[in-house]
């Protein structure tokens, strides 16, 4: 009787130990990571290279350009004529400009250069653009090109509204 106490005794010593060793290093496995791995934890670490990421290149003149061309031509209604007219003015500014940035003056020289290149850029608009395809372009510029894009949306939607009621 005494030898099935201690075989009882021994079998539940046992069965205690033995879940709380499951419990601690998972199924029964050799430890964390559910049978695979060495034990304790992710030992095989990826070497991390200390590369941060590049920052963006820089976008030159005429990819700054060509990116708003489209919506500045719809906005305005150019033809081909005056789009090309329009799009070779900008980008020959628009690289001044970058030069400028380029060159780190000061902020009074950076002033005075932006506004020297600015009025060259509209005189050469004024002689280049018909005079209403110049205000409307001057007028989204101050407005932005979004803006100038959702009123002209507006004004053919009312356009289109005042058709539909004059036929009916």
């Amino acid at each position: 009787m005494k030898s099935t106490k201690i075989y009882w005794l021994a079998f539940f010593t046992v069965m205690l130990f033995g879940a709380e060793s499951y419990a601690q290093y998972g199924y029964g496995g050799g430890g964390y990571g559910y049978g695979r791995g060495n034990g304790y934890g992710r030992q095989r670490i990826a070497p991390q290279t200390n590369t941060a990421p590049e920052p963006p290149k820089p976008k030159t003149a005429e990819e700054i350009v060509d990116e708003q061309m489209p919506t500045i031509a719809e906005t305005l209604e150019l033809n081909e004529f005056e789009s090309a007219i329009l799009s070779s003015i900008l980008k020959k500014y628009v690289q001044q400009r970058i030069e400028m940035g380029i060159l780190k003056l000061s902020p009074d020289q950076m002033r005075e250069g932006y506004a020297k290149i600015t009025e060259a850029q509209d005189q050469e608009l004024k002689d280049g653009l018909p005079v209403e395809k110049y205000d409307a372009f001057v007028k989204m510029m101050k407005n932005g090109v979004q803006k100038s894009k959702k009123e002209k949306k507006k004004k053919d939607r009312k356009k289109k509204k005042k058709k539909k009621k004059i036929k009916d």
